[in-house]
């Protein structure tokens, strides 16, 4: 064959583009599954993260190992509810929160909810998504059995920029949210992000990062419009809860009040943090 000529040509880059092609191919399904793997070990880091585990990762000589290890330990169910706050059938870990928030019917919904066990103290783990300044931004709020009190978080970004809003995936930035309230009352009011200095650090607050106006602001509208997809899910779990344990607890004049075992006097009880359903206390 002429080498010169046209055919030898597209013939020799036909068959160029074949080899090449077959070895992408090959390649890239040889590094499927150690990229899943990775994606893996990353999410359940991070869920660990929002209750303070997982905290030796870059330093152990098996990361993943560690990693599934720790996960195995302190997280002890996982499973989906529905905006109306029920159980629903499903995978919570291989739910894509992003394809669930972008359903235009919040009843068509599934939530991921995780639960960290850790010394009989229980947690919820809760994922949070939205869109920062140049991308998508991400991360885990856990909250503790009162689902009231935020106990830790974890957050995450694609592109914020270096120094100003990346700074949201920094311990600094995230140790703000332990010991918050997501309700004011009986509202729902999340956890706001505050331009540093400019209104007093309350329990409904915490400081956005200097210069980093814009994600500061995205972390803030994230919190609450992802969280506000479990108030159901609060209530209902809360509905649950026997209204004080190991005390005892009736009803005088109207008002809830416990007897102090110590003293024997009766003193009226703070029920913020819980909702009364229509039946008799004992």
């Amino acid at each position: 064959m002429n080498t010169n000529s046209n055919t030898y040509t597209v013939i020799y880059s036909a068959i160029l583009v074949i080899i090449v092609a077959a070895a992408l191919a090959f390649a890239a399904g040889a590094l499927k599954v150690p990229q899943e793997k990775n994606i893996e070990i990353e999410k359940k880091m991070n869920i660990l993260m929002s209750v303070g585990k997982a905290a030796d990762a870059a330093q152990v000589t098996d990361k993943n190992a560690y990693i599934e290890d720790e996960y195995k330990k302190y997280i002890v169910e996982e499973y989906l509810v529905n905006v109306k706050g029920e159980k629903v059938e499903g995978n919570a870990f291989a739910t894509d929160l992003k394809a669930e928030l972008q359903k235009t019917n919040p009843d068509n919904r599934t939530l991921p909810v995780f639960v960290c066990s850790d010394n009989g103290k229980t947690l919820y783990i809760l994922p949070v998504r939205g869109a920062g300044l140049w991308g998508a931004i991400w991360g885990y709020i856990s909250v503790e059995n009162d689902f009231n009190t935020v106990f830790g978080a974890n957050f995450d970004h694609v592109g914020e920029t270096p120094g100003l809003g990346a700074e949201i995936a920094t311990p600094a930035f995230q140790k703000q949210f332990a010991g918050k309230k997501l309700y004011d009352a009986d509202k729902f009011v999340s956890v706001e992000i505050i331009k540093p200095g400019s209104v007093p650090v309350n329990e409904h607050n915490v400081d956005g990062i200097s210069g980093g106006t814009i994600t500061s602001k995205a972390v803030g509208a994230m919190l609450f419009n992802c969280l506000s997809n479990y108030q159901a899910f609060f209530a209902k779990q809360k509905r649950n809860q026997p209204l004080c344990l190991g005390k005892m607890i009736v009803v005088e004049d109207g008002f809830m009040v416990e007897k102090d075992s110590i003293t024997g006097y009766y003193k009226e009880i703070d029920t913020t943090n819980y909702i009364l359903i229509d039946r008799s206390i004992q």
